[in-house]
């Protein structure tokens, strides 16, 4: 009820405003019923029934306040506070007005416009006749037909009697007629045909310029003409992309287009069905007449050339996009091709976003199918190469490195690397269990993983757009399947444990089976290369085996370990050719690659170097050992050959000890600081492995580590050539001390034979001689003569441990020299070892004072 008296009083309140309004510029009250009062509330009504709107902020306070500093920059102030204190009740009283600020924004601008008499009205409405006269009220005729202003300027509608509307009406369709010499019903017609990719009567395609376009015959205005080119650039763009859906649908065979083209292919045509049937709307429209141009037009329902450009303003934007889509993915195909469309796609337009959204979910849905049966089924189906992971035909043991990889062109933009990486990994993973390790159990990991995953692991269940979904399905099936392919290896197949055996029998961590071995097999490698017979040495492997405690090794273990003769040339011996070698099968060679075994067996050869020496300097050992303690049998000699024998035991002695002294720091550095620190850091790394990657990248860092610390990598050649001399080396004073000894034994058994009595005597020298006769010995006179030998013989021992001793500390002080400059922190602790009291820092640093 209060609303309906609200909406009575507002008429009222109305015709109380123009009643002021008109009397104060009247003398006398103005007559509510009279004409002129009924006329200018008529258009008061109208002015406040428009919906023209001031270009101003809608705040009442705020022109209230212009409208108080307006009164008091005029010098009244009492006016500005009477208005100050009206709108103060208004605005807390009048609750049912809505717009106040339009109420006081009226009033402000009746108040400045009234000495304008409304000038702005003729602007307004520009047609209806105005007088700027007053109106005389005696006169009531209207023999000049002229309804105009009164004093207080109101405007007065006339009528038009002489219909000057019409007749004007009539010129401008006469002016048309002239101006075109087509009407523009035909030219709706033309441009609608063009957007069919149809010829018009007026409107055809320009093969030159590959557009439709009117006629340049035709005598129509330039307006005219431009739009209509412009309309008709729909029609180029659509047979654009009508061209290319033929081509790809029929023009080419399938295997140039794909599964990922047709797919594209479909979706346009489905957009192509939507813009048809606007066509058809369209043309339904054309057939209705244009007012304003025909005089028979009868409905609203007409096509105009300025209407059908509103209604392909959207068609014209998506057949845009889809021309652009078709000339970028005219010569792309699969990943390619949705990445490219991709990109597209990144525009802040609502209306482009949504389209190429739904046209990207139907592009990219060959492609999410690929993915699906990828990492759930390890199913690579991609028979037109459009799928970013490639595979090709490989050996069992090359799968995993080789058998798939990643096609970066056909990866599209939406698929980030990593989650690329991860996908590639998920399905080699399938494939590694399902070839290599022949294995069915990831067919249940991969099922619990669709089943985590919800509906979205269903075919068709996710594409475009569902970026976390598709990684989610990853993710799930990847942990899972990488758990299981990594407990085969560990479990079945014994990962591990071969892992220990290549450690102790190629790497010689089995000390005893180490030493066992090289004592047997010590007299056969000491022979030509080529008269050494492979299998007598798997003989002595197999007696190594059951002599030493790797009899209780697994017999899968044993069996895989075997002799292996290296490719010799003339004057090498068995040392040089011999080694070891761990047969590694499937799938472990996926791990133990041949490149793999080839680093082992460097590693290998240079351990069992290093065991050679080591043993040659224990036999140097025993050899010398007897003999020290006997050395009381040479009291018959004469003093300076007795001194001369125990300078050169000496000389001989004190340069095993030093040699004795390198090797053994040198072999606990590398069985300990290397061997064991590294095995220890792979058994960590080996645990936290999350998939065969993880556990590929661990063994290369184990071995890589191994490698550098052994001084076998490319920064420290100079120094493994160096440690080969050192060992050669070391091999000769092995030879020279066995020699030494022999010798003594020799002096020492003919000593012991002059002192015999004269029969046995005799009877000894017959033996003797006839040994010596056959060996060559020195020994053959009397104690003259033995003596002089014996000198000579210690004399030229003594000179060779001499020349041995100094080459070897030459060597030796340029071995550590180079030690502190290496790159790898590991070798300078070796350093330390090696010269743990700067003994041979000392040395040099007073040899480079000289």
């Amino acid at each position: 009820m209060e609303e309906e008296e609200d909406q009575q009083k507002l008429p009222d309140l109305v015709k109380e405003l123009v009643h002021r309004l008109l009397s104060q510029n009247d003398s006398q009250s103005p007559n509510p019923n009279s004409p002129e009062f009924q006329n200018s509330l008529r258009y008061a009504l109208r002015i406040l029934s428009s919906r023209l709107t001031p270009s101003v902020a809608p705040d009442a306070a705020a022109i209230a306040d212009s409208i108080k500093r307006r009164l008091a920059t005029q010098g009244r102030s009492s006016e500005a506070l009477s208005f100050a204190d009206l709108y103060t009740k208004f605005a807390s009283k009048a609750q049912s007005v809505n717009n106040k600020w339009a109420v006081i924004y009226l009033l402000k601008i009746i108040s400045e416009d009234r000495k304008t008499q409304f000038d702005s009205a003729s602007v307004l409405l520009p047609n209806l006749p105005f007088s700027d006269k007053p109106r005389d009220n005696n006169n009531n005729n209207s023999s000049n037909n002229n309804k105009g202003w009164n004093n207080n300027g109101v405007l007065l509608v006339a009528k038009d009697p002489e219909n000057r509307r019409d007749i004007a009406f009539r010129e401008f369709v006469n002016l048309v007629k002239e101006e075109n010499e087509v009407s523009e019903e035909v030219l709706v017609r033309d441009v609608l045909y063009a957007c069919q990719g149809v010829d018009g009567k007026y409107v055809k395609f320009e093969s030159e310029n590959n557009e439709y376009a009117l006629s340049d015959s035709i005598r129509v205005p330039r307006a005219t003409r431009t739009m209509v080119n412009k309309l008709c650039e729909l029609g180029g763009l659509f047979k654009k992309v009508t061209g290319y859906i033929w081509q790809s649908m029929d023009g080419f065979p399938v295997e140039e287009v794909g599964t990922v083209g047709q797919a594209f292919c479909s979706a346009l045509q489905d957009e192509l069905s939507e813009y048809y049937k606007l066509l058809a709307v369209l043309e339904a429209q054309s057939s209705n007449p244009i007012p304003l141009v025909s005089e028979s037009a009868s409905s609203g329902n007409y096509l105009s050339l300025r209407r059908l450009a509103v209604w392909l303003a959207e068609p014209m934007v998506k057949m845009k996009l889809m021309s652009d889509l078709v000339d970028k993915c005219r010569v792309l195909r699969g990943g390619a091709m949705a990445g490219a469309i991709h990109l597209h796609a990144q525009h802040g337009d609502p209306l482009v976003h949504e389209f190429m959204r739904r046209l990207l979910q139907r592009v990219c849905s060959p492609l999410f199918e690929m993915v699906r049966r990828w990492v759930l089924e390890g199913e690579l189906e991609d028979v037109f190469a459009e799928f970013f992971i490639v595979g090709q035909p490989v050996k069992a043991e090359s799968l995993w490195r080789e058998g798939y990889r990643l096609h970066d062109a056909m990866l599209p933009s939406f698929i980030s690397p990593s989650l690329a990486q991860r996908i590639l990994r998920t399905g080699k993973s399938i494939n590694f269990l399902r070839v290599c390790c022949e294995d069915r159990g990831w067919a249940d990991a991969a099922t619990e993983a669709a089943t985590d995953t919800g509906a979205t692991a269903r075919r068709g269940g996710f594409g475009y757009g569902e970026t976390d979904t598709l990684e989610s399905l990853v993710d799930e099936a990847a942990k899972r399947i990488d758990k299981h392919l990594l407990d085969v290896i560990y479990k079945r197949y014994k990962f591990k444990e071969h892992c220990l055996a290549i450690k102790r029998y190629l790497l010689l961590g089995q000390g005893d089976f180490v030493q066992y071995l090289m004592d047997i097999v010590r007299p056969e490698l000491s022979e030509p290369a080529n008269t050494i017979s492979s299998f007598k040495l798997s003989g002595l492997l197999e007696t190594a085996i059951r002599a030493s405690n790797a009899q209780y090794d697994d017999s899968d273990i044993l069996d895989r370990l075997r002799v292996k003769m290296m490719p010799h040339e003339s004057g090498d011996r068995g040392w040089d050719v011999f080694s070891l070698e761990y047969d590694a099968r499937v799938p472990l060679d996926t791990v133990f690659t041949e490149s793999v075994m080839a680093r082992y067996l460097r590693i290998f050869n240079f351990l069992w170097k290093l065991r050679r020496v080591e043993h040659a300097l224990i036999g140097a050992w025993k050899t010398m050992k007897p003999n020290c303690i006997t050395s009381h049998s040479f009291t018959r000699l004469q003093h300076a050959v007795k001194m001369q024998l125990v300078s050169t035991l000496r000389r001989c002695q004190v340069l095993w000890v030093a040699i004795n002294h390198f090797i053994s720091n040198l072999q606990y550095y590398i069985m300990f600081e290397v061997l064991e620190v590294s095995w220890s850091n792979f058994l960590s790394e080996m645990d936290v492995a999350k998939d065969l990657d993880d556990l590929l990248a661990a063994h290369e860092k184990y071995l890589h580590s191994i490698v550098e610390k052994s001084l076998l990598g490319e920064l420290s050649q100079s120094l493994y050539k160096s440690l080969l001399v050192i060992f050669d080396l070391i091999l000769r004073f092995r030879s020279h001390a066995d020699r030494l000894y022999e010798g003594i034994h020799e002096l020492q058994s003919r000593i012991t034979e002059s002192s015999l009595s004269s029969r046995d005597q005799n009877k000894s020298r017959k033996q003797l001689n006839a040994k010596s006769a056959e060996q060559g010995s020195w020994i053959a006179d009397g104690r003259k003569a033995l003596t002089q030998r014996a000198g000579e013989f210690l004399r030229n021992v003594g000179q060779d441990l001499d020349a041995i001793a100094e080459e070897y500390s030459s060597l030796q002080e340029e071995f550590i020299s180079q030690l502190p400059v290496q790159q790898h922190v590991d070798l300078k602790f070796l350093f330390f070892r090696l010269d743990f009291n700067e003994f041979y820092s000392r040395l040099c640093a007073s040899i480079g004072n000289l």
